[in-house]
């Protein structure tokens, strides 16, 4: 199913769309362009949070590629293994959302149900290449 393959693309973009807040927060305390990095101790707290989303959206993402890809290749083709992939971009934008602006149970349960869309995906691809 090609809804795979666009939500690998989605959930690629949506890294990046903490890393937006980052860049503000950046400019707020005034960017330095020789230590980028060193600047995190100086971003205001929702900068801070703001980067830590970023971080784990990579970490994420990369479980969540494989688990599209498998089910891609397997030819998965349910109803379950659509509502997880949904759920998985829509639960990741909350979870930044809800990290930036500090309501740590929305996004651990954000990050939960993340989770078991990306294993959802895993465990149907097991089934489905099984058969």
């Amino acid at each position: 199913m090609i809804i795979f393959l666009y939500a690998i693309a989605a959930a690629a973009v949506l890294i990046y769309v903490p890393f937006l807040v980052v860049a503000y927060a950046r400019v707020r305390v005034g960017y330095d362009i020789y230590a980028p990095r060193a600047m995190f101790e100086k971003l205001p707290p929702y900068g801070q949070r703001a980067t830590w989303a970023h971080q784990n959206s990579f970490e994420a993402f990369m479980i969540f590629a494989a688990a599209a890809l498998m089910a891609y290749v397997t030819g998965v083709n349910s109803q379950i293994a659509v509502w997880a992939t949904i759920a998985f971009i829509v639960v990741r934008l909350l979870y930044s959302v809800f990290y930036i602006l500090n309501i740590p149970f929305l996004r651990s349960l954000m990050y939960a149900i993340g989770t078991l869309s990306s294993t959802t995906l895993v465990v149907l691809s097991i089934m489905q290449a099984s058969n």
